[in-house]
């Protein structure tokens, strides 16, 4: 049997190693689920030590593209939860300074055409979360930080029912920043709460209807409804996000 590797030509170092894991991965030469070897063989395919492959393999963890299941010693190829990588995104932007406006222009593009996909895809598990996450916001209009949940969570179940996954992990990071942006705007102007549970309550609506116009009408009015907040609160657009 050929191995999968070849030494590396010149000095070694860990995230060489990582980086040519992750490229196999990335091109299926090892897939979800396949067995590494083992710290032995890949330290003799890549003519290193041990330690070095130990670090390869210690960075590919955090980044969630190998794990262990639950009894088993053996690491295998694992693919990445989407809350690791929204995170990972988000901080990225955050240090990139981007601003309320840099994020609300995004969320047009986005969050309008999750909503008109997810009325023609939706299933009935989505319109449960999606009703979920309305009534949430509704039974608690008075507690911020269960407001501010409730609304991120509504935007990630109509991603998640657009039935499109590059959309859906698209949207997760700006969620992340998002929530610390509505706070202020909930905290401040009492009529954003029966603004966000009339926009949730009709975006559902449309979408349990499978109303595609309706749904992304809706949704552009919500989202347009956050902009007018920050205005109305005296918060400047291009104010820099943060987590």
């Amino acid at each position: 049997m050929s191995d999968l590797f070849e030494p590396l030509n010149d000095s070694p170092a860990y995230r060489q190693i990582a980086n040519v894991i992750e490229r196999k991965i990335v091109a299926r030469a090892l897939r979800v689920g396949d067995p590494l070897p083992s710290e032995t063989d890949l330290a003799r395919q890549f003519g290193v030590n041990r330690s070095t492959v130990r670090e390869a393999i210690r960075e590919l963890e955090t980044h969630g593209l190998l794990g262990r299941t639950r009894g088993e010693k053996r690491l295998r190829v694992t693919r990445p939860e989407s809350e690791r990588i929204s995170s990972g995104v988000s901080r990225a932007l955050a240090l990139h300074d981007v601003t309320f406006l840099d994020l609300w222009e995004t969320m047009m593009a986005l969050e309008p055409a999750a909503a008109e996909l997810a009325a023609a895809r939706r299933t009935d598990a989505d319109l449960a979360a999606l009703e979920q996450a309305s009534e949430k916001f509704s039974r608690n209009p008075m507690d911020t930080a269960a407001c501010v949940e409730a609304v991120v969570e509504f935007f990630a179940a109509v991603a998640t029912a657009s039935g499109n996954p590059v959309l859906a992990m698209s949207q997760a990071p700006l969620n992340e920043l998002l929530a610390p942006m509505l706070t202020p705007v909930i905290d401040d102007l009492a009529q954003s709460r029966s603004r966000i549970i009339a926009a949730q309550a009709a975006i559902t609506t449309a979408i349990k209807k499978r109303r595609r116009d309706e749904a992304r009408t809706w949704m552009e009015k919500h989202i347009r409804d956050f902009k007018r907040g920050y205005e109305l609160a005296g918060i400047p657009l291009q104010y820099s996000v943060s987590i």
